[in-house]
């Protein structure tokens, strides 16, 4: 089950020449990739371009079994990267996509082949660059990358024309120059709204089962000695040049002229937008683009073309280089052009923006007042402007003041917490133990209330993290990994290097049916029927068939009792090599999507249905806030005290609760804590049911105005006294 459907999106596919096709960056993209032929496509799914994934996904049935392209999604982004291997004797085109520096790097080995031997068809990996302060993971570019292995890498303007043309020419560019090309989608880019003018859909010209049915291989692109050096050579003498000489011909770059000439601006694509809002906040350009200043544009982030710039950058004293992100790898290129053909004109970039992060219309905006201090005197429009802002609106720095952090954290009602609050309550009975953690949402145990996790390595990487603690100890080193990351690395590097080195360690596997942290998608383990994908594999029959014999299988995660039971058997069992605990729930978010659903239709069909909420009694409650320390649960919250001789806030639940169960659980075991209430909202109740409720409501009252009664009697017997 997908984050979200893009059924209703994907019939815009079949939009043909000359017709306006609507939408978001992504549908672009598809629609592209159509146009251009395409005879497969795979990828793994990951910000900013899950919803790419979805998209295919929902468009196989819609379109691409009709226009013969294939689509997989892949087990990892390794097996994507090696997909592309189709395309290096056959003349077929191939896309695949992933996320940013992550995926790259989990492709690297095969990418770096198939840069080596290079490819016969077009070969094109859309990467979502995830770059920026709200990014999820390490900071890196893409770019270096790139420049290592020699793939072309695109970067075009964030509008549905640009993204398309893009898309189109990446795939005549890798022919041209027989070389993979890179096409790096930010996440405006991905989101992004607008329409261009569609082209017909293009059925392959040359199928897969023609390739099949009529093989061939060519020794010279296999990657193996001697070949290897001859590939070395052939990038640089041979490819290199070709691809300059297409982006050249088909001025992939772009050039904005302005009635301004002593200046300059190079922009990545990317950053064009922006930078455009920023000149426009500063007087210097209007909403639709026409700046001041002249602009030179680079949709081709790498290779550089050296004309190109020495014919933008003639008879202008300075360049401003908006480049985001670091290292400048753009910025030395550029110098060292202009070193080499005796260009006098001043190239200037990060001496005056940030080396790192994401420039935001605020961050260029100062780079673009202290670059035009230094170089004009008539640009901005009076003294006020040429004092630098401060770097945050006062707003929001009264904001900040005001507003206390609040670290990223899980779902209401979510499967994982209880997991960890178990681990929490077996911690301050034993001790604290190295944790080794992972990639995904149970990562997010290493920020409170939990507190758990030294590391985290990558995607799977969460047992081989711990390998080095495999040495004799009374506490074990416990690895931490999903569903999804297991089934992408996890079982060989982790669980199946545990085994054949003989580990004592535990490994906890979360295992909520989806890679939820990508949008929830299905993957091996998911217990839903997928008629596209064989899923319904067990993790603890995986483990088992790599030799692991102590495996515990928990179904229902909300029992913090059992799960803490099962964790403590492990880290007190020895000699029995690796111990498994897989521990099984639903994801809430997913979960919810389904049942509510659900629930909407056996509503509207009449049907009896109980929602199930619990509620905090503020008259019991002590305020110890136990369950909030152990939880963190969003819906869990505080009021003030209803007694007027306590002061201490206590705790209330508010009404994003889904009754998981979770707060009273940590607080007392499987017994609720006394102030604790759960409710149940009955919905298209039956007649004796209501009937029922009625006569229980009546009793309440009654009872209730007779305490009050008593309450009164015994004040006036008080007073008399």
């Amino acid at each position: 089950m997908a984050e979200r459907s893009f059924k209703k999106e994907v019939k815009k596919l079949h939009a043909g020449a000359g017709e306006t096709f609507e939408g978001e960056g992504i549908l672009a993209v598809t629609k592209a990739l159509l146009q251009s032929g395409v005879a497969y496509v795979g990828g793994y799914q990951g910000s900013p371009i899950s919803h790419l994934m979805d998209v295919l996904a929902d468009a196989k049935d819609e379109i691409l079994d009709e226009m013969g392209v294939h689509f997989e999604t892949s087990a990892s982004e390794a097996t994507a990267a090696a997909m592309l291997s189709a395309s290096v004797h056959y003349p077929l085109r191939g896309a695949v996509t992933w996320k940013s520096t992550v995926g790259t790097n989990v492709a690297s080995d095969a990418l770096a082949n198939l840069a080596s031997g290079g490819v016969t068809g077009g070969t094109v990996i859309v990467i979502g660059e995830d770059y920026g302060e709200g990014s999820s993971i390490m900071q890196e570019r893409t770019h270096a990358f790139a420049m290592k292995s020699h793939i072309w890498l695109l970067d075009p303007r964030p509008n549905l024309p640009s993204i398309v043309d893009a898309v189109e020419k990446s795939f005549e560019l890798s022919e041209a120059s027989n070389t993979p090309v890179m096409l790096q989608m930010r996440i405006r880019a991905c989101h992004v709204h607008g329409h261009f003018t569609a082209r017909d859909n293009v059925k392959p010209s040359f199928t897969l089962a023609e390739a099949l049915e009529n093989p061939k291989r060519d020794l010279s692109r296999i990657v193996l000695p001697p070949s290897t050096f001859i590939h070395e050579k052939e990038k640089l003498e041979q490819r290199l040049p070709a691809a300059i000489q297409f982006i050249k011909d088909n001025r992939l770059n772009e050039v904005f002229d302005g009635p301004r000439q002593d200046i300059g601006l190079v922009v990545q694509g990317g950053c064009y937008n922006t930078t455009i809002r920023a000149l426009e906040h500063l007087g210097l350009a209007d909403a639709y683009g026409n700046s001041e200043i002249p602009l030179y544009v680079l949709n081709v982030a790498f290779p550089l073309v050296d004309d190109e710039l020495l014919d933008f950058a003639r008879d202008k004293s300075a360049l401003l280089l908006i480049e985001e992100g670091g290292p400048e790898f753009i910025e030395h290129e550029i110098n060292s052009i202009f070193a080499r053909a005796g260009c006098k004109t001043q190239l200037q970039g990060k001496a005056l923006l940030p080396r790192y992060g994401e420039y935001t219309c605020d961050v260029i905006k100062g780079g673009l007042r202290q670059f035009l201090q230094q170089h004009t005197q008539d640009l901005l429009q009076d003294e006020v402007a040429l004092k630098l802002v401060p770097s945050k609106p006062l707003s929001v720095e009264a904001l900040d003041a005001a507003v206390p952090a609040r670290p990223a954290g899980f779902c209401t009602g979510c499967p994982e917490r209880p997991v960890f609050s178990a681990l929490k309550q077996l911690q301050r009975e034993q001790g604290d133990f190295h944790i080794s953690c992972d990639i995904g949402c149970h990562l997010f145990s290493i920020l409170p209330p939990f507190n758990l996790g030294a590391t985290t390595m990558g995607y799977g990487l969460g047992g081989a993290s711990s390998s080095a603690f495999n040495v004799p100890s009374t506490k074990p080193a416990i690895s931490i990994m999903g569903d999804g990351g297991f089934w992408h690395n996890g079982l060989t590097s982790g669980i199946g290097n545990s085994v054949f080195n003989k580990s004592d360690g535990v490994n906890l596997i979360i295992d909520n049916a989806y890679t939820a942290a990508t949008g929830g998608q299905d993957i091996l383990s998911s217990k839903a029927d997928n008629p596209e994908r064989s899923t319904q594999h067990s993790i603890a029959r995986a483990v088992e068939g790599v030799g692991v014999n102590w495996v515990r299988t928990l179904t229902r995660t909300y029992d913090v009792k059992a799960m803490k039971q099962a964790l403590k058997e492990a880290v007190t069992t020895k000699g029995v090599g690796p111990k498994v605990i897989v521990a099984q729930s639903e994801c809430m978010l997913n979960r919810q999507r389904r049942e509510k659903r659900e629930r909407r239709k056996e509503i509207q069909d009449g049907q009896r249905v109980v929602e199930s909420r619990f509620a905090i009694d503020g008259d019991t409650c002590t305020g110890d806030r136990a369950c909030i320390r152990l939880s963190g649960c969003p819906s869990l919250t505080v009021k003030p005290n209803p007694d007027p001789w306590r002061s201490d806030p206590v705790t209330h639940i508010d009404n994003s609760c889904v009754g998981c169960g979770l707060c009273g659980e940590n607080v007392h075991a499987d017994i609720l804590c006394p102030s604790f209430v759960r409710v149940e909202v009955v919905r298209n109740a039956g007649w004796l049911e209501r009937q029922r409720r009625r006569l229980s409501q009546a009793i309440i009252g009654w009872l209730q105005q007779r305490a009050v009664k008593r309450q009164e009697l015994d004040l006036l017997e008080g007073v008399s006294r």
